[in-house]
């Protein structure tokens, strides 16, 4: 019997394609791995396993099948996006568990082109911090189960690394793709603004919010990125060298690196200066004003999501958040912060056509129940490890992470690479020569 669970989805499309293998057959030994290893991981707030295998089903009898790129492939969704027949939840009890009548767009778009949905991955309440854990569960990172999987994407992560999906949904609005791909060794691009469908919520946190995959190659990225987006990425216009400014410097004032993040950002600067590329060190000048514009916009964000809600079913971190940004939506709708920071930073990218940075500042913060803990507490241990990645949330800028090195622990690090509009594609073809020359194992060994 060919062991399909850890197969990359370009591998198992093809395989379906060319009839080698069912939909059913790849669907059920993804769920009977999950049935194995979820309850020491956390990934899933809700498994569809009937629902799956008949919906595999329907995909292997799909007249269209030899020409699907997703063809049996499982994939995971982050509880904020709306599953046909499933409740979403966002990680809280303060959600109606009433079934979605119809499928977000960026579903639809996985199921047309032959992918299952196999669940829905736990978020924290309202996808607001950069840990997992709520009343849904707690997603842990499968190399370090000890750490959280990071946020808020953190289950859709999780259950990427340890195998039991191929692929998985999730969204970014201040990291939320970016600090759990860094956590958990995989590849995920946060796509430029208007690149994939948003519809996250009720304005998609003032459009900071994209939605995008969670993979563990750069090709399964590219190919998941390319069926949301709903068609090819535009090539970069030469092939020719690329100008690459690596930096250590943190974007939020007083947060140092530690050694494994920065380690990582050298050996992603050699790697590519080895590929041809020019690479200096520069550091973007982020003004001493972002600490501010991006705490205003994540919380303001937040206080939006949870208008309509029964706060008294909130948690009380989630509560604060809320009330603390109520004070900040007014200022924060009209954009003028985020156009200012654009100004800023764009003669810095006229110059230089990529910025190369860590992913994290540290490893994430032990797994625990964050959620009962205080609102400063929180937002203390999410500042000091993840400062790298509001910006480009702010700028609405393409960002993405690629595993490179490891901490002490063993788990995986990462970096992160910054461009500007229209620059994915050149985004993932340096990400795939940093994997090229610097792999990092595709799963972690179970638990």
């Amino acid at each position: 019997m060919t062991d399909w669970a850890g197969r990359t989805a370009t591998e198992i499309a093809a395989a379906v394609r060319e009839k080698r293998v069912t939909p059913r057959e790849v669907v059920a030994e993804h769920l009977a791995l999950i049935e194995r290893l979820d309850g020491g991981v956390g990934a899933f707030r809700a498994v569809r396993a009937p629902a799956a295998l008949a919906e595999a089903d329907e995909v292997g009898a799909r007249e269209d099948l030899a020409e699907l790129p997703l063809a049996g492939v499982p994939v995971a969704v982050k509880d904020n996006l709306a599953v046909r027949g499933e409740s979403t939840r966002l990680g809280s009890a303060a959600t109606p568990d009433t079934p979605a009548d119809v499928d977000h767009v960026t579903v639809a778009r996985l199921r047309a082109a032959g992918a299952v949905v196999v669940g829905l991955t736990n978020v924290p309440e309202l996808c607001v911090f950069g840990t997992t854990e709520g009343v849904h569960g707690t997603a842990r990172n499968p190399w370090d189960p000890t750490r959280s999987a990071g946020g808020s994407s953190g289950g859709s992560a999780a259950a990427v690394a340890a195998g039991m999906v191929p692929l998985a949904l999730g969204n970014d609005g201040m990291g939320s793709l970016r600090i759990p791909a860094a956590n958990c060794g995989l590849v995920t691009v946060k796509p430029g603004h208007g690149v994939v469908p948003a519809g996250i919520g009720e304005g998609d946190w003032f459009g900071m919010s994209e939605n995008g995959p969670l993979a563990t190659t750069v090709a399964d990225a590219r190919l998941m990125l390319t069926v949301l987006a709903d068609g090819a990425l535009p090539d970069r216009g030469d092939s020719g060298a690329l100008r690459v400014a690596a930096s250590l410097r943190s974007p939020l004032a007083g947060v140092t690196v530690s050694r494994p993040y920065a380690n990582a950002v050298r050996g992603a600067a050699e790697v590519l200066m080895k590929a041809g590329h020019q690479v200096r060190r520069a550091d973007p000048p982020y003004p001493a004003s972002l600490s501010v514009t991006a705490l205003a916009h994540w919380t303001a964000g937040t206080s939006v999501d949870a208008r309509d809600l029964d706060r008294r079913l909130l948690a009380g971190r989630t509560r604060v958040h809320a009330a603390v940004g109520r004070r900040f939506v007014g200022a924060v709708s009209t954009g003028e912060a985020r156009e200012r920071l654009r100004g800023r930073l764009e003669p810095f990218f006229a110059e230089y056509d990529v910025l190369l940075t860590p992913a994290l500042a540290r490893r994430s913060p032990k797994a625990g129940p964050w959620h009962e803990r205080g609102w400063l507490r929180n937002v203390v241990a999410n500042s000091a490890y993840s400062p790298f990645t509001p910006p480009w949330n702010l700028t609405g800028w393409p960002a993405m992470t690629v595993p490179l090195g490891t901490l002490p622990s063993g788990a995986p690090c990462a970096v992160q690479l910054v461009g500007r509009p229209g620059s994915e594609a050149a985004l993932l073809e340096l990400a795939g020569r940093i994997e090229a020359l610097r792999p990092w194992r595709r799963t972690a060994p179970p638990a």
